[in-house]
């Protein structure tokens, strides 16, 4: 069989190291799974979860120009459904306005629409005579 990026191998723990371990292959190959290529979760010690002489199942995600074989356990086994993150929506504290009907015109549609970001302009408008006209930060020294 031959060693090829893609190829799902089993192979044997012969090494571990801090920053992960070494498989020993067929064919007398061996490779490194890097510590971030052992689990689906966040790994802080290899010994935690592989022993040396243990069978694990890898894929062989790279060799480099040297024939260095860079292999994943994670990747080799399959893939499971993610959650969401929220299972009720999260309020955002925006209120939503309420649709227009899809039978209106576009000219009464775009008379909404101006309406509405004529009030928020003037909002805007309002506050900023409250603070002296222009922003502080905005200020020049010929104001």
């Amino acid at each position: 069989m031959e060693l090829k990026a893609g190829a799902i191998v089993e192979g044997k723990v012969t090494g571990i190291m801090k920053f992960g371990a070494f498989v020993s292959l067929p064919e007398g190959k061996s490779g490194l799974v890097h510590i971030s290529e052992i689990a689906n979760t966040y790994v802080t010690d290899v010994k935690e979860h592989l022993t040396e002489g243990q069978t694990v199942t890898v894929k062989i995600i790279g060799i480099d120009e040297s024939g260095r074989l860079n292999l994943s356990i994670k990747k080799a086994q399959p893939r499971e459904p993610r959650q969401p993150r929220y299972s009720e929506p999260v309020f955002t504290g925006v209120k939503k306005k309420p649709q227009v009907s899809t039978g209106d015109s576009f000219e009464d549609k775009l008379k909404a629409f101006m309406q509405d970001s004529e009030s928020k302009m003037s909002g805007l408008k309002g506050g900023m005579e409250k603070k002296g006209g222009i922003p502080r930060r905005m200020r020049t020294k010929q104001n």
